[in-house]
């Protein structure tokens, strides 16, 4: 562990001897708005407890490899953007198989904020500089909510998940970056007909960067998404009841599936293809610095690392997503990868591999979060685009 460690309250590095005493000294004076001297210590502990995650780590890096693999395949109509770095986190069966991908996904995520952005990097998990284990950000998580982030959606848990195999999703994916100053973004995509169990968030500016523009909304909960009805009686004075989704069969679509989540791929696609975020030029394989997309679905939560484009004839074009799953061995993608065979079957995913009726991202933005923007990240909100 490093010698030093930054605040998780103010964020300025101190060495490990005397971070204890600074964080203390936040509570000299009176002040509602900040944590209770108890939760000082919490983290104080914690900070000095947490463990470092062990996991399959690749020498040349898994990017690296897949890079190499993209840039090999004889194909000059296509295009792909690629995250600059992230490694994988596979769950394993004698500790998470079965309920912890989100938390997998999560730390897939942390090593890319750790490995890309010194910022970041300082604050993050109090500058411990590496990705904890899940125990260690259970605790992250609860800390995060006794600090006033996500406060109703940690009610669902009854403010508490250390040694919990619950479910968590891309809300409490936010509520933890948010908590170190991170700018943790959700983004909704949703069936049109449910956009009135959707809380709107006043001032906010709406989105009309893809099809079927929309809101900011607020979310309440781990996967809210999809534990509600579109019939629901209890949708009165803002109570989102959490039931069963609808399966989607019987929605009306004014569209075919594949067009309807096109959609999504369209804004995954300008979400990486940026242009202020490239890194690394070439004519078919660009590097992007935009973080990878924690990807929520009902049942399972996958790491979108980048996009592919292929130019057909007539102007069609076919997209892939470049998807890590916590569910893969990450030996067996380094194999494949090295080997250039049998990689495409275990990373890519076409439209047409999209058959549920709703999706959540969450990405990170640039940036630390200082003073009111603190207090303005405790309520999580996302950006509704219809399908």
């Amino acid at each position: 562990m490093d010698s030093s460690a930054s605040c998780p309250f103010c964020h300025l590095t101190f060495p490990l001897t005397q971070l204890q005493r600074h964080a203390n000294s936040h509570f000299d004076d009176e002040d509602d708005n900040k944590p209770n001297p108890n939760l000082s210590s919490k983290i104080s502990f914690l900070i000095g407890s947490q463990i470092k995650s062990n996991f399959h780590k690749i020498n040349d890096s898994l990017v690296f490899l897949l890079r190499k693999c993209l840039e090999q395949e004889h194909d000059s109509s296509t295009t792909t953007y690629l995250s600059s770095y992230v490694d994988h986190f596979q769950s394993i069966v004698s500790e998470d198989v079965g309920w912890g991908c989100g938390w997998r996904n999560i730390q897939m995520l942390s090593s890319f904020v750790i490995s890309e952005r010194q910022d970041a990097k300082d604050v993050l998990f109090g500058g411990s500089g590496f990705v904890p284990d899940i125990p260690s950000l259970q605790r992250w998580l609860e800390i995060a909510w006794e600090r006033g982030f996500d406060m109703v959606g940690s009610g669902h848990f009854n403010q508490s998940i250390y040694g919990s195999r619950s479910w968590i999703g891309a809300t409490e994916c936010a509520a933890l970056f948010r908590s170190f100053g991170l700018f943790a973004r959700v983004v909704d995509f949703s069936d049109k007909e449910l956009e009135n169990l959707y809380l709107s968030v006043p001032n906010t500016v709406k989105r009309n960067d893809v099809k079927g523009k929309g809101k900011a909304w607020q979310v309440l909960g781990p996967m809210d998404r999809y534990l509600v009805r579109k019939n629901c009686d209890g949708n009165v004075g803002g109570e989102i009841c959490r039931n069963s989704v609808d399966g989607g069969s019987g929605n009306n679509m004014e569209n075919t599936e594949s067009e309807r989540h096109q959609i999504l791929m369209d804004w995954v696609w300008n979400y990486f293809s940026d242009e202020t975020s490239m890194i690394y030029g070439h004519p078919r394989m660009i590097i992007s610095k935009k973080s990878p997309l924690y990807f929520q679905h009902d049942g399972h939560s996958r790491t979108i690392v980048g996009i592919q484009v292929k130019n057909q004839k007539k102007g069609i074009q076919q997209y892939s997503l470049l998807i890590l799953d916590p569910a893969h061995k990450t030996a067996a993608l380094e194999r494949s990868l090295k080997d250039n065979k049998g990689w495409k079957k275990l990373l890519k995913r076409g439209v047409h591999t999209l058959k549920k009726p709703q999706y959540q991202l969450c990405y990170i933005d640039p940036g630390i979060a200082t003073g009111k923007e603190m207090e303005q990240l405790k309520t999580i909100d996302s950006t509704l685009v219809t399908f």
